[in-house]
C-alpha cells in the first residue's frame, strides 16, 4: 500500500470534489424545479397532462443515467440543426451536458417522491384552508407544498446521496471530476486501489454530511 500516493493524492482529489459538488448543487436545484413541476401535473385529473408527465418519469427512471448523459452529450449533437441555434452553446460543453441529465434525472424521482407526498396530505387540512376563505392558489402554495417537502425530506435524501454518488459518471464525458481526476492519477501511477480508497472516502465524508444535514432537517421541521 503506497501511503505517500495517498496523500500527495488528497489535495487533487480535494480540489476535483469541488467540481462534483458544483454539479450536484446545479443538478439538484435545476431538479427541484424540474420534479416540482411534473408533481403537480402527476396529480392533475386531467388524463393527458397526467399521463405526459407520468410518461417522462417512466422514460428516465427506466433508463440508466450513463445511457441518459450519452444521449445528450453524443446523441444530441449529431443533430445539425441543433450546431446551428445558440442551443448549441449549451450542448457543445460537456459540463452543461452532465447537468442537463442529472437534472432532467433527478427531476424524475423527485417528481415521484413530492408526488406521493401530496397524495398523503389529509383532505380536512386542505377543507379547513377552504372554510377559512383561502384561494386555492394560496393554499397550494402556503399549505401543501410545505407539508409535501416535509413529508418527502426522508426520501429526497436518499435522492441527493444517489445523485452525488451518479455525479462520478460525469467523467465519461471528459469532466475532471472526483471520479475524473482519480483515473488521470491512477493513469498515470498504475496503483488503482490507494487512489480510488481516497477518492471513495471523499464520496463517503460528503455522504456522511449529506445524510446529518437531511437529519437535522427532519427533527427541525417534524410535527
Amino acid at each position: 500500500m503506497d501511503f505517500e500516493l495517498m496523500i500527495s493524492s488528497l489535495p487533487k482529489l480535494l480540489n476535483a470534489s469541488l467540481i462534483t459538488l458544483k454539479l450536484l448543487t446545479a443538478s439538484l436545484i435545476f431538479g427541484l424545479f424540474i420534479g416540482l413541476f411534473f408533481a403537480i401535473l402527476r396529480v392533475n385529473k386531467n388524463l393527458i397532462i397526467n399521463k405526459f408527465a407520468y410518461g417522462y418519469s417512466y422514460i428516465f427512471r427506466g433508463t440508466p443515467l450513463l445511457v441518459q448523459i450519452f444521449i445528450i452529450y453524443f446523441g444530441l449533437g449529431q443533430i445539425e440543426y441543433l450546431r446551428s441555434t445558440v442551443l448549441w452553446v449549451i450542448l457543445k460543453e460537456p459540463y452543461w451536458c452532465a447537468i442537463i441529465a442529472f437534472s432532467l434525472n433527478t427531476g424524475a424521482y423527485t417528481s415521484e417522491i413530492l408526488r406521493s407526498a401530496f397524495q398523503t396530505i389529509k383532505p380536512g387540512i386542505i377543507e379547513a384552508g377552504q372554510s377559512l376563505g383561502i384561494s386555492s392558489k394560496i393554499i397550494f402554495f402556503k399549505i401543501q407544498i410545505p407539508i409535501a417537502i416535509r413529508q418527502s425530506l426522508p426520501a429526497y435524501g436518499n435522492e441527493i446521496i444517489l445523485m452525488m454518488k451518479g455525479t462520478s459518471l460525469a467523467s465519461t464525458v471528459t469532466l475532471m471530476d472526483l471520479t475524473g481526476v482519480a483515473k488521470y492519477i491512477i493513469s498515470t501511477t498504475f496503483k488503482p486501489i490507494e487512489v480510488f480508497i481516497v477518492a471513495g472516502g471523499i464520496y463517503l465524508f460528503m455522504t456522511f454530511i449529506i445524510h446529518n444535514v437531511i437529519k437535522f432537517l427532519e427533527r427541525k421541521y417534524s410535527y
